[in-house]
């Protein structure tokens, strides 16, 4: 029954108002009041009743609610003491001089107690529910731990805008308001609607919140106009427009109004989920999205039990679908990631075996299982994991084995299904190598590669069964015979036949002396002298067992002194050995000097061993003292569960290139950033690779307004004799692969990089020729014709500053092509691209740019017309000339586009159109070589287009050709094939750096951060959140921002396992933030999503040894113990050494 204002009462009320304040002190009844009484002077009492009446029957004006909201969202501590003001004027008590100050202080007294509760009320009111545990206050206020929130006229609050635009007068929509105003403050009662609409309230007021939040009000969708579907990252201006075209729009608008409730929606939208789903029952979309529009019905439920129902109609629906559709692994991975919203971890284990006993032979399950598996931190051991990977291995390569033999043994080529299948076999063994890499065990990743490289790709051509072929490597793997990327290795099919001969020969010498005739006839007798010696050692074993006794007793006499002597020791340094692992190590430095001990061993040992190679089994090495030799050897006996065989060259190469890509070395991109591998790599990052890293780079060079990058945060790998070892061991690996794989241009370049940086690093003076061009030559010795080799070794010198040199090497080359065979010729595409690129390269830097682009277009035009190359003079291409090459260029596209059409590309016929695009821009400029590159994607169907990498390497030509001339373009002109390229290729880190590049100065930055948002809500990787940092890190981003984008980021399912992103964060809270007790909650929650990362447990010891106590470190240190993680210093050799 109060009018009382909302805001206006806390200090004038006290003195025109008493006990009860039901009525507004009218100035009219001033004098009334004051011949009466103190008791009688409230207004309740002096009140003529008819004001009763009229204040009951009257309905608020349109002035009142106008001014009620506008004063709400205004100055309310103005009016507040205006209105304080104005009720001093009528102060009562004015006559009485004597009593003045006294009252005065029984005034204020009576306010501030006033004041007070009605701030402890309105606190009360305001007061949200408390939805998590802390809260973060940057600017601390003593008043908001007092009364529980903060101050509500300090929060801006706002209220929806009913206006609308129209046809109608400002009268009728004045009236349209007010009754709408009118009819949400008569008769919405606030306190009868959601409760949550009630105490979420923050920035919005109660009644605006619970109409906006209450599912009984409809709502009114306006749908935009065609000529205003436009992209969204440019719709955020407000365009000025005239009357006239205002009220037409209005009236189009009022057309397509259509008004709907949320209760209405769910109905409508479940009634036509359940007509698709029952007209098409074999449509997995259909089934797919009903159950995702039970995740938005989920949003909007307050209460936990009603969640839950909604989620087992999830699952009831998936479940219904999956038993339409058995054979969808769509449905049953959605179906899976339902139970795991519901299950517990033990059930929804037991549920992921079923369904892969029962689809044994999909990737795609195996891989979201073991995801499943190692990010459960309560289950996690590593041991368990690689037993899962053992097992999908073995399952895979069944498959793959099963359908090899349902085919033809000698059809070629093979089918490409099972061409699909070994590569995703190939998938998954480098996922578990990269596995055993982060948990520690680097040597074991190490040999698995090394295992497989011998098993798969040079192994000896023979009809075995694969079980003999097991037995067989099993002898090369236990022997001494060096393995690939080791000195003087030859490969397992070449050190059998050398094994074969010096066998021979000493069977011939032992015949010649015992006068016997015989020798090793075949594998059988190789068998049967295998049970002799094994019959023999047996022997030879049971007599040196007399003899081990008394060794043994010697040795337990020997080991029991240094023992006493450790204990001795230890006790004379204070350090107490039968005291509890917690009590040990009381000092923080002592484990900092652990984490650096524990980090440059890492970098040191990832190589096996072999200085055992007598031994073959766990139990004669169980002999051994040196525990740290122990760790570094692998037996057969720990890689026999992943070997298997590759019978496509497809697999046997991706093989290679994924060894050479796990190892560092910076190799040319052989596949689609939509692979799997790709989306593998990028999801299981611990560091930046080099690709992504100088791409990061670009963006922090072209902002440059922060000193803090992404890049610096990690910071790179300093070991440089870790670096030089590795090039080494590549080399050596890349160089035997070149005998299987003679000519591959990928290849070829590799080993030159990989020997440019070893022998980099191994020199610390400069040198004057190119670091490569010793083995270069040596190659080109031995391979005369290889002219993708002499195209390789030109581009390397000219990258290094050698472009006279350079231009020699490509010269000879092109000068040569006519008189080689038919298939090398096919090659020269490839090399006048390379030639060109080079030289246009050479011009944006130094020199003059006229002498570059005349050198390219003489290159371009050879190529184009077919004539035999002629080195450059000083005259510039004729006429003529362009015109035949022109020509001949349109012959060659219209060839390469029927190819096209039927989803055959190579990388000639790339090459081929890249050239005819850079030919048109030197000769034409930019708008004939865009209609080359467009005509000629319009080609290929986009399916195709997405999955192939030389489509990809020539959209991202056709992207650094836009970048060349961007300030000539406008930004519309930019903008399209850049979102284009986006939607086909989501997770390329060139387009991202185009991006950026080229809408940093075309773009705010709110716009070009609405981009990001889009791509992330979209395609979510952590491509996308890499430059959305970066972009914010090098443009020295706020830091709420920031944080903001890393809490967004690993709030989605897909990327709460990335553990580039975790170490990211928490490199920017310590490096950038400066709060260590921020980085020490993140830190908690990344070694609970990622408990396989060794890095990111060591980033703890490392970075917040300010914020961690030697307790909690030595916690641990036990923690990664009992995870299994590798762990290769014990802090006792610490502890030793500090004494």
């Amino acid at each position: 029954m109060s009018n009382t204002p909302e805001n206006g009462g806390d200090g004038g009320e006290s003195i025109t108002t008493g006990l009860f304040p039901l009525f507004p002190t009218q100035t009219t009844s001033v004098s009334a009041i004051s011949t009466a009484p103190q008791w009688l002077r409230n207004a309740s009492f002096t009140t003529d009743l008819s004001v009763i009446d009229a204040a009951a029957s009257t309905a608020p004006s349109l002035s009142d609610v106008e001014a009620s909201e506008e004063d709400e969202e205004g100055d309310d501590a103005g009016r507040s003491k205006t209105e304080t003001n104005q009720r001093r004027s009528y102060d009562l008590i004015e006559e009485e001089e004597g009593s003045e100050s006294d009252d005065d202080d029984k005034g204020k007294r009576k306010r501030d107690k006033k004041k007070k509760k009605r701030k402890i009320r309105d606190s009360d009111e305001y007061l949200p529910k408390p939805a998590k545990d802390y809260y973060l206050d940057t600017r601390p206020d003593p008043d908001n731990l007092a009364y529980g929130s903060i101050y509500r006229m300090n929060v801006p609050r706002y209220k929806l805008d009913y206006s609308q635009r129209g046809s109608e007068s400002g009268s009728m929509k004045l009236y349209l308001r007010n009754r709408r105003g009118s009819i949400l403050d008569g008769e919405i009662d606030v306190s009868s609607l959601d409760g949550k609409a009630k105490s979420d309230n923050r920035y919005w007021y109660a009644k605006n919140a619970a109409m906006e939040r209450n599912k009984n009000f409809r709502r009114i969708r306006l749908s935009a106009s065609c000529r205003e579907a436009v992209d969204s990252s440019f719709d955020s201006f407000i365009p000025l427009e005239e009357e006239g075209e205002a009220v037409q729009e209005s009236e189009e608008e009022e057309e397509q109004v259509v008004g709907m409730s949320w209760e209405d929606e769910v109905l409508n939208k479940t009634r036509e989920f359940n007509r698709q789903t029952r007209e098409r029952p074999h449509d997995e979309k259909a089934w797919l999205a009903f159950a995702e529009f039970q995740d938005k019905v989920s949003s909007m439920q307050s209460q936990k039990g009603v969640r839950l129902q909604t989620l087992e109609k999830k699952i009831s629906i998936l479940e219904k679908a999956f038993e339409l559709n058995p054979d969808s692994e769509e449905l049953l991975l959605a179906l899976l990631k339902a139970y795991r919203s519901r299950d517990s971890a033990d059930v929804l284990i037991s549920r992921w075996e079923k369904a892969l006993m029962q689809n044994s032979s999909s990737y795609k399950l195996w891989r979201e299982f073991l995801r499943v598996v190692q990010g459960e931190f309560s289950r996690f051991k590593v041991s368990e994991v690689r037993k899962m990977y053992s097992y999908a291995i073995q399952a895979l390569f069944s498959a793959c084995s099963k359908r090899h033999r349902q085919m033809d043994v000698t059809s070629e080529p093979l089918d490409s299904a099972l061409i699909q299948q070994e590569l995703v076999l190939v998938d998954m063994l480098v996922s578990l190598c990269r596995f055993e890499w982060q948990a520690g065990y680097r040597e074991l990743a190490t040999a698995l590669f090394q295992a497989e490289m011998e098993y798969g790709i040079f192994s000896p051509s023979l009809l075995l069964s694969e079980q003999s072929k097991l037995r067989l490597f099993e002898h090369f793997w236990s022997s001494n015979g060096a393995r690939v990327g080791e000195e003087e290795a030859f490969g397992w099919s070449l050190w059998l036949e050398k094994e074969e001969e010096q066998r021979q020969k000493m069977l011939k010498e032992e015949s010649s002396d015992d006068n016997d005739v015989g020798g090793w006839t075949g594998w059988t007798e190789q068998l049967s002298d295998r049970k002799e010696d094994t019959s023999v050692a047996s022997a030879n074993t049971e007599e040196g067992d007399v003899n081990r006794e008394g060794v043994d007793e010697e040795m337990e006499d020997e080991d029991g002194m240094p023992e006493d002597d450790t204990e001795a020791m230890l006790k004379l340094l204070g350090i107490d050995v039968d005291a509890a692992a917690s009590d040990e190590v009381k000092d923080t430095s002592t484990w900092v000097k652990w984490f650096e001990e524990e980090v440059s061993r890492d970098q040191n040992q990832w190589m096996p061993t072999r200085k055992a190679g007598e031994f073959s089994s766990v139990d004669e090495m169980g002999e051994r003292e040196d525990e740290e030799q122990l760790s570094s050897l692998v037996l057969y006996e720990d890689i026999n569960g992943y070997l298997f065989s590759l019978r496509s060259k497809e697999a046997r190469l991706s093989l290679v290139y994924q060894f050479i890509d796990f190892f560092g070395a910076r190799i040319i991109p052989w596949t689609s950033t939509n692979s799997l591998w790709w989306s593998e790599k990028i999801s299981s990052l611990e560091t930046l690779s080099d690709s992504i890293l100088e791409n990061l780079r670009n963006v922090h060079e072209s902002l440059s307004k922060s000193d803090i990058s992404l890049g610096s945060l990690l910071g790179g790998s300093n070991d440089i004799s870790m670096r030089t070892e590795m090039m080494k061991f590549l080399r050596n690996a890349i160089l035997l692969c070149l005998n299987v794989f003679p000519r591959n241009y990928i290849l070829e370049e590799a080993v030159l990089v990989a020997e440019e940086l070893f022998v980099t690093n191994m020199k610390t003076c400069e040198v004057a020729t190119t670091p490569c061009q010793a083995l270069a030559k040596r190659l080109l010795k031995s391979d005369r014709q290889d002219l993708l080799l002499c195209g390789v070794y030109a581009q390397r010198e000219a990258a290094s500053g050698n472009m006279k040199h350079a231009r020699r090497i490509f010269d000879m080359a092109l000068t040569s092509i006519c008189g080689l065979p038919k298939e090398l010729q096919d090659n020269a595409p490839l090399l006048y691209l390379w030639y060109a690129e080079s030289e246009i390269t050479n011009s944006s830097g130094s020199g003059p740019e006229t002498e570059s682009s005349s050198r390219a277009l003489h290159i371009l035009c050879y190529l184009g017309s077919g004539l035999a190359y002629v080195p450059y003079t000083s005259h510039p291409p004729s006429s003529m000339q362009i015109l035949r090459a022109r020509q001949g260029f349109r012959e060659k596209l219209k060839l390469i586009q029927s190819i096209w059409s039927h989803g055959v590309t190579d990388d000639q016929s790339e090459a081929l159109v890249c050239s005819a695009a850079l030919f048109e821009e030197l000769t034409n400029d930019l708008p004939g070589a865009v209609e080359i590159l467009e005509h000629m994607f319009s080609s290929v169907r986009p399916g195709r287009r997405s999955q192939s990498h030389q489509l990809e390497n020539l959209f991202n030509h056709y992207v650094r050709m836009l970048q060349r001339h961007q300030d000539d373009l406008t930004l519309s002109k930019l903008w399209k094939p850049i979102s284009e390229g986006m939607q086909l290729y989501p997770l390329s880190p060139e387009l991202y750096r185009a991006l950026i590049d080229i809408c940093n100065h075309r773009m705010t930055s709110h716009r070009l951060r609405m981009v990001f948002d889009d791509y992330s809500r979209t395609n979510p990787s952590v491509v996308v959140w890499l430059f959305a940092l970066s972009y914010e890190l090098s443009r020295g981003g706020s830091l709420h921002r920031i944080r903001g984008l890393f809490e967004r980021a690993l709030a989605q399912d897909t990327l709460n396992s990335s553990v580039i992103l975790w170490r990211c964060y928490i490199a920017y809270e310590i490096d950038v933030a400066h709060n260590p007790s921020a980085a020490r909650r993140i830190y908690f929650r990344a070694i609970n999503a990622c408990p396989w990362s060794k890095k990111l447990w060591l980033d703890g010891f490392g970075k917040l040894s300010s914020v961690l106590t030697a307790k909690e470190m030595s916690d641990l240190q036990e923690v990664m113990r009992d995870k299994e993680l590798n762990i290769r210093t014990d802090i006792y050799e610490i502890l030793l050494l500090q004494g």
